[in-house]
């Protein structure tokens, strides 16, 4: 069983990337305030608009700078211009 895993997982992990959904493009940077082990974290959440989650953020404090740099990487990684909503 090992070893068709070994052999055969590559191929059906790149064909379930290929039939994931394209990302919208529009997305969203959502801040929610955690409470981990009796200490306060923050988590950034970079969210398309259909909800799908692009990559999450967990710090001690409350640094908005890295979190655009956040997002920032990932636009960078995606290649193109995306409409950035803004949260509330």
């Amino acid at each position: 069983m090992r070893q068709w895993a070994r052999k055969f997982s590559p191929e059906i992990a790149t064909r379930l990337r290929r039939r994931a959904p394209r990302r919208g493009y529009k997305w969203h940077l959502d801040e929610v305030v955690l409470t981990i082990g009796g200490r306060k974290h923050y988590l950034w959440r970079a969210v398309d608009q259909d909800g799908f989650v692009l990559d999450v953020l967990v710090q001690s404090r409350r640094d908005t700078k890295a979190a655009k740099r956040l997002l920032r990487k990932l636009l960078k990684k995606q290649g193109r211009a995306r409409v950035l909503a803004p949260t509330s």
